[in-house]
């Protein structure tokens, strides 16, 4: 199976819709973002890893900003960096994508750097065994070995986020700790029922 450009979902989309699957929707489907401390740290440290510079040593040639898309899964993103290996007379890729915090308990980040993995697997037609995940608070790495359970896993997420962008219907709010987090918890109400969400914007559209 391939899928079209036009229907192609982007690799962020993942770690989001296993953070929460609401702000999956609001994020991407209903364009909805608003920043807070925690999206603009992220945001600066993206910005540097985003520079879109290519640095060689002897053994290692390191590429920023690199675009990345798979026809047979249907997603496309940037990478924050992709380092080649020397191995041999061959470069092997090697994945490394930043993060604000420190690592978690969740394969959210896991997911997202695998999708890039998978990406490059079939852009230069070579298997890629591992990658790194860079946080910023730890600054320090945390190696991620692509073994068969976390692919299966990301090949699911990226189903399932196809499957979401596909319904009308937007999953409800969860309002649980996630949400302290959540730059978008005024647009999505995770304090209101379904019920009382329908009757609140009732209530500010008759209003205005």
């Amino acid at each position: 199976m391939s899928f079209p450009e036009s229907d192609f979902i982007p690799l962020s989309a993942l770690q989001h819709i296993l953070y929460c699957p609401r702000q999956c929707a609001l994020i991407h489907l209903d364009r909805a973002w608003e920043e807070n401390v925690f999206t603009a740290e992220g945001r600066i440290l993206h910005e540097k890893a985003h520079s879109g510079e290519t640095e060689s040593r002897k053994t290692v040639r390191t590429v920023t900003s690199l675009p990345l898309s798979s026809k047979r899964l249907g997603i496309s993103g940037v990478a924050d960096v992709v380092e080649f290996h020397a191995d041999g007379e061959k470069w092997r890729p090697y994945p490394v994508e930043y993060k604000r915090g420190r690592p978690k308990k969740s394969d959210a980040d896991r997911v997202q750097l695998c999708a890039q993995a998978l990406c490059l697997e079939e852009m230069l037609g070579i298997p890629i065994a591992e990658g790194a995940l860079y946080y910023g608070q730890t600054r320090r790495r945390e190696t991620v070995v692509f073994d068969e359970t976390l692919r299966r896993l990301t090949e699911k997420t990226v189903t399932d986020v196809h499957a979401l962008f596909n319904q009308t219907k937007r999953p409800q709010p969860v309002g649980d700790k996630r949400c302290k987090a959540c730059s978008l918890k005024d647009e999505c109400l995770p304090g209101l029922s379904a019920d009382l969400s329908g009757r609140y914007l009732k209530t500010l559209l008759e209003e205005a």
